[in-house]
Parts: structure tokens; C-alpha cells; sequence
């Protein structure tokens, strides 16, 4: 009995990562809790881009993943410092009420 898992096993899984993760920007309004979402969402193609590339024997997909770990960790410095600059000036985060911060 071979109990190994196949690339569907791994493309499924991120297909519910990436599920949640939709499902946890759509439903929250906590900034924090929109961030981590799309972190999700990113580390699911992460594992999808891993996939195909051991799947077809190329290191493309690895490349692929590289430069998403790249563009998640600068969204995260970016994200996270904007979060604590809004929050220093109004005492609250909402992200329905952030459209309003013009002028």
C-alpha cells in the first residue's frame, strides 16, 4: 500500500488554502486578520507553483515561488507599518471607515 501523497494531494490542499483565504478577506474587517488572509492566499500558490515544478521536473516553478516569498514579505512590512501609523492617529482600525481618510 503506497501512502505517499500524489500532486493532486498538494493541489487540493492549496486549493482550500487559497479558499479560506478568499473567504477570510471577503468576511473580516480587522486589517490584521485581511493580511494573514492574503499571506494564505499567497503561500497556497507557493505550494501549487511547488507542485507543477517537481511535478514537470523544472525549477521554474521554485524561481516562481522565490519571487512570491519576496512580494509577501515586502507586503508585510509595508502593510504592518501602515496598520500601526493608522492606528497611532485614530485610536481604531475599521477597514469600512478607512475610505474616509482623505485630506
Amino acid at each position: 500500500m503506497n501512502l505517499t501523497p500524489g500532486p493532486e494531494h498538494f493541489l487540493v490542499l492549496g486549493a482550500i488554502l487559497f479558499t479560506l483565504g478568499v473567504i477570510g478577506v471577503l468576511t473580516r474587517r480587522d486589517p490584521l486578520i485581511i493580511f494573514m488572509s492574503i499571506e494564505l492566499m499567497l503561500n497556497s500558490v507557493n505550494l501549487t507553483f511547488a507542485t507543477f515544478s517537481q511535478q514537470l521536473g523544472s525549477a521554474d516553478g521554485q524561481v516562481f515561488v522565490f519571487i512570491v516569498m519576496t512580494v509577501a514579505a515586502a507586503e508585510v512590512v509595508v502593510g504592518l507599518a501602515l496598520i500601526v501609523s493608522i492606528f497611532q492617529t485614530r485610536q481604531q482600525i475599521d477597514v469600512d471607515e478607512l475610505d474616509q481618510m482623505s485630506g
